[in-house]
């Protein structure tokens, strides 16, 4: 079997293992791991999974094994050992931080992500609940597919103040902002910009999931200079964010958006040819429009508007980054550094919450 294949096999295997905190029995396994049931008889996958659990221990994944219940001789499950398989606490230069941020996006369009979010999938159509918490280190859990991030990054790397339209809770509609940005840093596992706010004249904080339309410079490069003491986690207040317990209506076509049909609360509503119609709980209308956003032309929002509305947004943001150059003019022959060069443009990207 190709290496390929094995290191895939081995990672689907952490993830089923490392995304509850029940023990996983051998049959929820096999059925949770592609390649597991691809297995020809019981014995073949017994000799597989005897030795992945081995180069599991052998790569020091802390893989062990219980019961439900220990007063019975129930049949024996797996699981990783959360405590001696966390990471402790690792000092990063901003330098470091930035190259790691990056490198997290990067990450998350990986092709593994595809096999990692079939073996979720399959886990939950077995009645195991995910406890995704446990999935730091394996994958990122901070977005970064924010239409926006790509220009501010840019900006910010190099100086250049920005205008853009931004959308506070509670406003019905975007208001103009030109801000001169000084870094990006995440939060909750949501992407902010921290700058200097031309118009109310102070720092602010931008959630970056709010900005509709593209981005635009208002200004040369260089000009913006961050301040020396910044600490662009400190400006970034937590988020209440109400939950909202109306449904969704969502066209889904046919064999697509699976988990959302596997959500919990989801209903089907009719199921036509090449399409079904489905209600889910709504919960955080921010982030069910980023979702439903990731799955293009293959799911339709019916109603409320403004979830139609926000998932519009997000596709329009995406194609203005794409079909626009939003970088403004650059100088035909780059001059020296500006000093908010040396500043690292990307804070805390794989942190998660603070």
């Amino acid at each position: 079997m190709p290496a390929t294949n094995r290191t895939e096999r081995l990672l689907n295997l952490v993830i089923a293992l490392a995304a509850t905190s029940r023990w996983l029995t051998k049959e929820q396994i096999r059925r949770a791991v592609p390649q597991y049931e691809r297995c020809e008889s019981d014995e073949a996958f017994d000799r597989m999974f005897e030795r992945d659990k081995e180069d599991l221990r052998e790569l020091g994944v802390p893989l062990v094994t219980g019961s439900h219940d220990p007063l019975f001789d129930d049949e024996p499950g797996y699981r990783i050992d959360r405590g001696r398989y966390e990471l402790p606490a690792i000092d990063l230069t901003a330098e470091e931080l930035a190259v790691l941020g990056l490198a997290s996006r990067v990450w998350q369009q990986a092709s593994l992500a595809g096999p990692a979010a079939r073996a979720m999938v399959k886990l939950r159509s077995l009645g195991v609940s995910e406890d995704c918490e446990t999935l730091v280190g394996i994958e990122p859990r901070v977005r970064a597919a924010e239409p926006a991030f790509e220009p501010l990054y840019a900006a910010t790397r190099d100086g250049a103040p920005v205008a853009f339209r931004y959308r506070k809770p509670g406003d019905t509609a975007a208001a103009e902002r030109r801000v001169e940005p000084w870094a990006l840093t995440a939060r909750g596992g949501w992407w902010y910009l921290v700058g200097h706010d031309r118009g109310r004249g102070a720092p602010r904080a931008f959630k970056l999931s709010r900005i509709e339309g593209g981005i635009r410079r208002v200004g040369a490069a260089g000009t913006v200079v961050p301040p020396r003491d910044l600490d662009p986690a400190a400006m970034v207040r937590p988020e209440r964010t109400e939950r909202d317990d109306r449904p969704a209506r969502l066209r889904l076509r046919a064999g697509r958006g699976t988990a959302l049909r596997l959500r919990e609360g989801a209903r089907l509503v009719t199921d036509e040819e090449g399409w079904s119609l489905i209600e889910i709980p709504i919960g955080d209308v921010a982030q069910l429009a980023h979702q439903l956003a990731g799955h293009g032309p293959d799911v339709l929002v019916e109603s409320p508007p403004e979830l139609r509305e926000r998932v519009l947004g997000l596709l329009q943001g995406t194609r203005l980054t794409h079909a626009t150059d939003t970088s403004g003019p650059e100088p035909a022959t780059p001059g020296p550094p500006s000093p908010a060069a040396a500043h690292s443009p990307v804070s805390g990207a794989p942190g998660g919450p603070r």
